[in-house]
């Protein structure tokens, strides 16, 4: 049997916890209407980024004019065959961003093996496991930026 909404069954304080969440729902409402159409997320996020990312990106990572006709590096430079004219990489454009972006998910798988060989303490939990994830992803997108393996660059040139 219901009585206004409520079960009869229902102990008295699953009824104010329920009366709380009816008002904290009908308050964040009242918030998400009050803020209007001012600010949408494409105005706040990059394009590409979904909302809530917070991984360091690739975006602006090169700028200068020298960065437009740059020479390739690393495995790029050395699987080219000797004596032959190697392609500028327009380190600006899009593609290579998105080259960095797959040489940066190729590291960090490389690292994910490299931490699974570690012998860890029992006290691992879901967040710590977590945050130890967001970790290395930052540390894959810096070694991408940084050491200079080159496969952004091949990856590049077979595109471009």
């Amino acid at each position: 049997m219901k009585i206004g909404g409520i079960s009869s069954i229902t102990v008295g304080t699953e009824a104010v916890h329920a009366a709380s969440v009816s008002a904290d729902s009908t308050k964040f409402s009242d918030l998400i209407s009050s803020m209007g159409n001012n600010v949408s997320s494409s105005q706040i996020l990059p394009e590409g980024r979904l909302n809530g990312d917070y991984r360091s990106s690739f975006s602006g990572t090169y700028t200068a004019e020298a960065d437009r006709h740059a020479r390739p590096q690393g495995a790029a430079a050395n699987s080219a065959v000797r004596g032959a004219q190697q392609k500028p990489i327009d380190r600006t454009s899009k593609l290579y961003e998105k080259a960095l972006e797959l040489e940066s998910y190729f590291v960090k798988q490389m690292l994910s093996s490299m931490r699974k060989t570690i012998q860890k303490s029992q006290d691992s939990g879901y967040a710590k496991s977590m945050y130890e994830d967001m970790l290395y992803d930052e540390y894959a997108t810096n070694m991408t930026k940084t050491a200079g393996f080159g496969l952004a660059d091949l990856i590049y040139n077979q595109f471009a």
